[in-house]
């Protein structure tokens, strides 16, 4: 049976959800990861660095 309401929620988004990685720096993929900076600061990686190191995260100049 067909999923109609599959990644539907990513046309609303800015960009359809796409952008660049504040941790790898990859252009043009989806940043639907929440993290949290020590700050309390939330930024948005994609899924290879969404198990990125707290150290990575607080690296992150926003």
């Amino acid at each position: 049976m067909v999923k109609t309401k599959r990644g539907r929620v990513l046309w609303s988004m800015p960009s359809r959800g796409r952008g660049t990685c504040p941790v790898c720096r990859a252009t043009r993929i989806k940043l639907l990861y929440p993290r949290t900076q020590t700050g309390g600061t939330g930024v948005k990686v994609c899924k290879r660095c969404q198990n990125a190191s707290a150290a990575a995260i607080d690296a992150i100049t926003v």
